[in-house]
């Protein structure tokens, strides 16, 4: 995709379906004149005079205690510099976005049209009674210092400019790692910081507070190494300036241990790497382009101990395991602010979980067999599910024990819980697995090319690296598509019914008539079948030409399944496939079973659906929790309906009792947990958060996906295929780009898993 290309998409991305990446929803009913006259006149005035009466009753009443503001002026944005206000606002948003997905946090973006220090703070001031904390950012030094400064000490509610504090939190968390790995102590390390900006300087201070001396301690700009004798030095540069006889950043480096850089790309040479001490420690942090690129540094030293600031490396420094997870944990304990204390306490709990046992969760994400304590993992990756808890938790802790929380925890296990569903609604586990399929992306075939979204898609998988598309259909088509899209890439297209593919057609074909010339098909009819996208795409697959196969986009379920069951194998001891919904949904994901093939499956085929739908949700990363499903609960009913689900539930209790499943049992017993574990407590699943759910037959299964899908606005991935022994999946009869693109990145970890258990 071209520059331009890349740009008018940025556009649409955040103009489209509506301006902006955030909206108000309301958290109250609003269906009724009552809800009306509750929640505003006269209802309203209830809690009106509770505040009055008592101030902190605001938190009680309203979303103060669950509200932050990202605050900008727009002089530091990115890296674009000083570009105002109103250019700042689609980073804020962003960083709205990000609170909320992270830390179920809500978020107003307030941009501030003014540079002088006086009139921002009296303006923030001036707001904050709407606010539970403060989050400052792309606010240009020394101006942002000053500022911070005086919000802390004149405002009783947590402020922090994450452009100074988030970087150092996250990068101290790691240097404790890495210098521990290194066998050296920090009271002994000779550290060089290349960049005197806001984030620098927090860094710095940081960095003492763990140990490092500040005669151990050198910090250079544009200009060379900061030292004392230098004429006009901010009083943040002076702080850090020294009298050692050295100039410039490549003498500062010599026998150094550490190397911070928050300043420029390619700063850093070979050379000056192999002047540092013994396993050296280097967080080249620049973004996008570090100050030494991680290949060369790692072809220089093998003994180097490496972080920078981007995703597609190990040991990345991301703001994003900090910010939200410390203003969650000052919020909840309504603390006045966000001290040292928290800061520290925030550093310590990333750099313990990078050394607890890796969920297998985050193995999947990353692509890899075991993720460890070690070189490459020093501090925790940002979808790391136990970051929610983790962090809030000690930082709320650390403002108890300093003094600044004005509504204490005294239950932690209930707080634990309370954070877990903090994100379960959130599209995590959407990212978690296009992540995966990033990680190893392998060839999909589109047996629907020639259909413009279709095509879209596959542009898009391309373009991310999910996959490596295939595109199947008329070829002329396909090249005046590709074109309107500015779709210019060197990939296969291939037209089964042109010339150009008659030897693989014909080979196709061959075998095809081999494997059904006993059900009555000659090999006439074999080669005219082989002429239709989706057997022809099913071949690809069966043969190795391909490694996932996507269609359906423009026919009927049962018109592409047909093909796909004549000439794909099922996985052994599968006697019959079946499907699941993947649905995001406001309580978080679902998986629902069988949704498109199974018309009335037996007590045998329901257990066999049950295993390989908890199966599916394991490749994901989520512990299946299954409720085999039923108009009545554990036996009430001696109906046939109700006796095939018991029956299956014998079944999966009897061969595959490490399963948690159970039933016959009604959906909304299943999904309250609180309900089922008073009313059932002898329940296997009592007390456990269902996310797998089995429907005794397809007509109920596909109506309540698709009732979910509509009535909740849930996400919805799949059907998904299970029971195959090649990947293949199948979309609902006209499915969006997005859904096309979601599918393909099932297909593409289910492809990745098949490759490894065949192994």
């Amino acid at each position: 995709m071209s520059q331009e290309s890349k740009r008018r998409e940025a556009l649409i991305y955040h103009a489209k379906p509506k301006p902006g990446k955030l909206e108000v929803n309301p958290s109250k009913p609003y269906a009724s004149q009552r809800d009306l006259s509750l929640a505003y006149s006269p209802g309203v005035a209830a809690p009106c005079l509770e505040i009055e009466k008592e101030t902190d009753n605001v938190y009680k009443y309203t979303n103060k205690s669950n509200l932050v503001a990202v605050i900008s002026n727009g002089t530091a944005v990115l890296g674009l510099g000083d570009i105002g206000p109103e250019a700042s606002k689609p980073v804020m948003e962003g960083k709205g976005l990000l609170f909320k997905i992270f830390a179920g946090i809500d978020v107003f973006d307030i941009e501030v049209d003014t540079k002088d220090v006086d009139a921002f703070v009296e303006t923030v001031k001036n707001i904050a009674p709407t606010f539970g904390g403060i989050n400052l950012e792309d606010i240009k030094a020394p101006e942002a210092f000053e500022i911070e400064r005086r919000l802390v000490e004149e405002l009783n509610i947590p402020v922090m400019h994450d452009d100074q504090h988030g970087t150092a939190i996250i990068s101290g968390a790691a240097l404790l790692n890495a210098v521990e790995l290194a066998n050296k102590k920090m009271a002994e390390v000779k550290m060089v910081i290349s960049g005197a900006g806001a984030a620098a300087i927090s860094c710095a201070r940081l960095y003492r507070s763990l140990g490092v001396l500040p005669k151990n301690m050198m910090m250079t700009d544009s200009k060379g190494v900061i030292r004392a004798d230098r004429d006009n030095l901010t009083s943040q540069k002076e702080e850090f300036a020294t009298s050692q006889d050295v100039y410039t950043l490549e003498d500062a480096l010599v026998g150094a241990d550490v190397f911070i850089g928050l300043s420029k790309a390619n700063i850093m040479t070979a050379t000056m790497l192999t002047s540092m001490a013994d396993t050296p420690i280097v967080f080249a942090m620049a973004n996008p382009d570090p100050e030494i690129e991680y290949d060369l540094a790692m072809a220089t030293r093998d003994d180097v101990i490496i972080a920078t600031g981007r995703s597609d490396f190990p040991n990345q420094v991301n703001n994003v395991l900090g910010f939200p997870f410390i203003f969650r944990g000052a919020l909840d304990v309504r603390a006045t602010k966000i001290n040292e204390a928290m800061k520290m306490a925030a550093v310590r709990a990333l750099a313990a979980l990078a050394k607890e046992t890796v969920p297998e969760q985050v193995n999947i994400t990353y692509g890899t067999t075991k993720l460890a304590f070690g070189k490459e993992y020093i501090i925790p990756k940002p979808f790391d599910p136990r970051l929610i808890t983790t962090v809030p938790m000690a930082v709320a802790k650390a403002a108890m024990e300093s003094g600044v929380a004005r509504e204490p925890i005294t239950n932690w296990n209930q707080y634990e819980e309370q954070l877990h569903q903090r994100t379960d609604a959130d599209k995590k586990l959407v990212r978690q697995i296009t992540s995966q399929a990033k990680r190893n992306p392998q060839r999909v075939v589109y047996a629907e090319a020639d259909e413009l979204d279709v095509l879209k898609a596959a542009q898009l998988v391309y373009e991310e690296g999910i996959a490596t598309p295939i595109l199947l259909g008329n070829a002329a088509r396909i090249k005046e598509l590709m074109q309107t899209l500015e779709f210019d890439a060197d990939i296969s297209i291939i037209d089964p019914k042109e010339d150009a593919v008659k030897d693989q057609r014909e080979a196709y074909a061959n075998t095809y008539w081999q494997l059904r010339q006993r059900k009555g098909v000659t090999l006439y009819n074999a080669q005219s079948r082989m002429r239709e996208r989706n057997f022809f795409a099913a071949m690809m697959v069966r043969e190795g030409d391909a490694d996932a196969m996507i269609s359906g986009y423009s026919r009927s379920y049962p018109m592409v399944l047909k093909p796909v069951l004549q000439v794909i194998d099922r996985q052994q001891g599968v006697d019959r496939v079946a499907t699941t919904n993947l649905m995001i949904t406001n309580r978080g994901p679902i998986f629902l079973a069988d949704t498109s093939i199974n018309i009335n499956p037996n007590d045998k085929d329901l257990a066999k659906i049950a295993q390989m739908t908890a199966k599916t949700a394991s490749l994901f990363g989520i512990h299946p929790r299954v409720a085999m499903l039923s108009y009545a609960n554990f036996g009430s009913s001696k109906n046939e309906e109700v006796n095939k689900v018991s029956k299956a539930v014998s079944l999966l209790h009897r061969f595959l009792p490490n399963i948690d499943v159970d039933g016959p049992i009604q959906a909304d017993f299943a999904l309250n947990k609180t309900m089922l574990a008073d009313k059932f407590p002898f329940s296997k699943i009592a007390g456990l958060a269902v996310n797998t759910l089995l429907f005794p037959n397809l007509n109920a299964a596909n109506i309540a996906y698709k009732l979910i899908k509509e009535l909740d606005n849930a996400l919805s991935i799949g059907p998904i295929m299970m029971g195959l022994k090649h990947p293949v999946h199948i979309l609902q009869l006209g499915a969006s780009v997005d859904e096309i693109i979601h599918m393909t990145a099932v297909a593409v970890v289910d492809a990745q898993n098949k490759k490894e258990s065949y192994k």
